[in-house]
This record gives structure tokens, sequence and C-alpha cells, in this order.
């Protein structure tokens, strides 16, 4: 993912930011359960998977559902994916896996959500062929989709009436910087359960608004290919650890890379501390490097 990258990352200032008010309250009304935490990349191909697969492996979703729990699933954003494909990939992963497609680009760049409710319907019944292993679907606007096209966020928001869960990320900056159109957004979403997505990108700090509109995190965590993102790495782990502190009982964790260079590394590093911080059983994934 080349969105928000930036030439010199070491001059970013990568903290994250303090948790919304809202967050709070939004963790604490969760009953406390067993953690679970989904964690993947957002392909499985071994061109963008580098350093990943060994010699001779051929069925490359069957090796990667083996060695993480999630995935991200940005193919079906340019191509629909028959139900008959979807159901495929849920019979050869193993139990627990979860798949988190995009919503196809007619939806949310041609559309752009304008009268795109058979698309969407489409979307969601051919999505549900995974089963129980359909996870959090999510919908990535365009970067300039701003708050004028407010009504048709909301259209969507309020006629996602499937018993699915879905995210939404918003990118353009007005979204976030004008306190009442992020208040209006927040709790359109939050009336709809509909979960905001968080962005943790170089040059889009904006992004990291820490405003929960459901129980469920969606991280999409954006690595610099600088040394720095082991710390960014373990901010997060600790974010984490006190979210579970406040009702956290899930979340899906995404890793990218501005260049595709060691994700799985990084996703690795990410399992293996998080299992020594908060005492999950992750598998951790077994790297080339």
């Amino acid at each position: 993912m080349k969105f928000g990258k930036v030439e010199n990352p070491e001059e970013v200032d990568f903290t994250i930011p303090p948790d919304h008010p809202d967050s709070k309250r939004i963790f604490a009304a969760s009953k406390q359960g067993d953690l679970v935490v989904h964690v993947g990349c957002a392909k499985w191909n071994k061109k963008d998977l580098k350093g990943f697969y060994p010699k001779g492996v051929k069925d490359e979703l069957a090796y990667y559902s083996t060695h993480f729990n999630a995935i991200e699933l940005n193919a079906t954003f340019r191509r629909r994916i028959a139900p008959e494909q979807y159901a495929k990939w849920a019979d050869n992963t193993p139990e627990g896996f979860k798949f988190c497609p995009k919503m196809g680009q007619y939806i949310s760049h041609i559309r752009r959500l304008d009268e795109t409710e058979e698309s969407v319907d489409l979307f969601a019944t051919s999505s549900s062929h995974l089963g129980e292993k359909l996870g959090m679907p999510f919908l990535q606007m365009h970067d300039n989709f701003g708050p004028g096209n407010f009504d048709r966020v909301q259209n969507f928001a309020e006629g996602w009436n499937y018993d699915i869960p879905v995210a939404l990320e918003l990118r353009k900056t007005d979204w976030f910087t004008d306190d009442a159109v992020s208040g209006e957004l927040y709790d359109l979403l939050e009336k709809n359960k509909i979960t905001n997505i968080l962005v943790d990108t170089a040059g889009r700090r904006d992004m990291m608004h820490m405003r929960m509109t459901t129980p469920v995190p969606f991280i999409r965590w954006v690595g610099a290919n600088h040394e720095l993102d082991y710390k960014r790495l373990d901010e997060w782990i600790g974010r984490i650890r006190s979210w579970r502190k406040l009702g956290l009982n899930e979340i899906y964790f995404f890793v990218h890379q501005n260049v595709d260079i060691n994700v799985p590394h990084y996703a690795a590093y990410f399992i293996r501390n998080l299992n020594k911080k908060l005492g999950t059983k992750l598998h951790v994934p077994e790297t080339l490097d």
C-alpha cells in the first residue's frame, strides 16, 4: 500500500494519539470475554509476500492460512468474485480463519455509493458463501470522496441490513478535521454498528482519529520500510493491551508496506511480541529472511 508514503519517514511523529473519549465508552460497553486477535496481510500471492513461501509451494492460500489466521483480501476490489469461489476459499482454509474482502471499486470509486444498493447486495450475498470464515468486509472510499457526499454514506450505513459486520474507510481529510462533520459521521456509524477503520500510515496522521464506533477495531497498519517500524508495532501492542483493560475482546490488524518487502516478517514480529505481552497464543509465521 503506497497510500500515505513519504520520502523521509524518520521525520514523522508516529506516536499513537490518545484514545478518543467515546472510544473508551464503546469498549466499556462490551462484556469481557477471551481476546480474539485476527492478524494477516492484504494478499496471499508469492509476488507480494516476498520471503515467505518455500520453494515448491503450489497452493499459496492453503500454506498462508496455516501461518496467519486472517487475510484482508484486496483482490475483491478489482473483480467480482463468484459465490462458488468464495466457498472454495472457505473449504481450503482451516477452522477459525477469517477473510475480510474489500467491496468492489464499482461501488466505492465508480458509482461512489450513488445508487449502489443492488451491487452492495450482490457483494454481501456472494461473500456470505465464506460462511463462518467471513470476518469483517470493508469499504474503502476514494481519496477525494468528501463530506459533501454525507447523504450517500448515510444511505449505505442505514441500508446495511445484513447479519455481517462491516467496516468503512474514509480518506479525505475533511472527514476528520472538522469537529461538526466528524461528530455527525461517528454518530451515524455507531448507531448503525459500522466499524470506523483506523489507518496508521506516515503521510496521513489525521486518519489516526482513535474513534471507535464498534467494540471491534479494524486497523490497517502501513510500514515505512524503515527500522522504526519495529517501534511502531511495539507501540500498537501497548495500545491493544490498554484496550484490553477497557474491554476489548476482538480486533483485526492487517500489515502493509509501502514497498512489499518482508511484510510477513513484520507481521511475525507483531504476533510474536503480542503473544509475549498479552498472553495470546497465535501461531508465529515462519519467514525465510
